[in-house]
């Protein structure tokens, strides 16, 4: 509870305690006797021990009309709040070998992808003040969203990503072009590329490390995540019926190429093998990558100088009641 206007509070230490010195020394009898032997012994009614009540109930509104006079107000919402966020590209690698079902989600073997677009949907999720864009990349990038505060928006693209959008390949170099790109005219001073693939660098115009040192002159950090088994991976295809089955490819992921990455930039690499390990990793950056800032509000106020006011009269009706009637003092 705070008021608009507390300066009119010190009126009741001033005002009300003079009208209680005035009342109780200075007020003359309202009547005169010769000698006190003539009330000596009078029985005290409860109406004679209430004498007072008018008086104390009239000092009681008079305080509750200076404290309407202050405004009282209480706030809904602070007006400045602490937050955190962060501009950040995640790079996502849709080449046809993240098809292959190395990873389980609730239980059931899936395909990388869609373990993958499942964990980046709670990562998402938590970074609620961040401006956050996705680029899915083959043989080129796509810009699937460009840096949003909309981040139901950014999920519901991040549904239509699929296998095929673009010619088969993995261009890391590329996509990491790409993401410097969306975030170099970026306003604020953290900027951070989430990349993840599961392959080698065998499409694109641009190498990956030389992607990686425009990153590194623009400030931006790069994690690097490469995605799959360290052993061999199911892999589904169709035979001669139709019917899916599996064959066991060999794991290729130039982890050498996503460490120097990471390093020339400031970032991190790490390593996936499993759906665990995968959500582990989102979450270390999740708490690696927190930048604070004021976040400037409205401050909703909700006046209360109106309740205040109606108990005041309230209680100056009821004093001129009593005051007429149980406790009418003659003259």
């Amino acid at each position: 509870m705070t008021f608009q206007t507390p300066q009119f509070l010190l009126l009741i230490p001033l005002v009300l305690p003079a009208l209680v010195y005035v009342y109780f020394r200075l007020k003359p009898p309202a009547f005169f006797f010769p000698s006190v032997a003539f009330v000596t012994g009078l029985p005290a009614t409860w109406r004679t021990r209430l004498r007072h009540t008018p008086f104390v109930l009239r000092i009681v509104v008079l305080a509750l009309f200076i404290v309407a006079l202050a405004g009282p107000q209480t706030f809904l919402q602070d007006a400045r709040s602490s937050a955190q966020g962060i501009n950040m590209a995640l790079l996502l690698d849709t080449s046809t070998s993240m098809a292959a079902e190395d990873f389980t989600l609730n239980g059931k073997r899936m395909n990388r992808l869609d373990v993958i677009k499942s964990v980046l949907k709670d990562f998402i999720t938590a970074r609620e003040h961040d401006r956050l864009g996705l680029i899915a990349f083959a043989a080129k990038p796509y810009t699937v969203s460009p840096l949003t505060a909309d981040h139901a928006w950014l999920l519901q693209n991040l549904e239509r990503v699929r296998f095929g959008l673009m010619e088969d390949g993995t261009a890391i170099g590329s996509a990491v072009a790409a993401g410097v790109a969306r975030l170099r005219k970026a306003e604020g001073k953290s900027r951070v590329i989430v990349l993840l693939t599961d392959g080698v660098n065998n499409a694109g115009k641009m190498a990956p490390l030389e992607a990686a040192d425009t990153a590194a002159a623009l400030g931006i950090r790069i994690y690097t995540i490469g995605a799959g088994t360290r052993e061999m991976a199911p892999y589904p295809v169709q035979d001669l019926f139709g019917r899916t089955v599996y064959q066991n490819v060999k794991i290729e992921i130039d982890e050498d190429v996503l460490r120097k990455i990471a390093e020339k930039t400031g970032g991190a690499y790490f390593r996936a093998t499993d759906t665990d390990s995968l959500k582990s990793i989102y979450q270390r950056i999740d708490k690696m990558e927190k930048v604070k800032f004021d976040e400037t509000g409205y401050r909703q106020v909700e006046a209360h100088f109106d309740i205040v006011l109606l108990a005041a009269l309230a209680l100056l009706f009821l004093e001129v009641i009593l005051a007429r009637t149980i406790f009418l003092r003659i003259p």
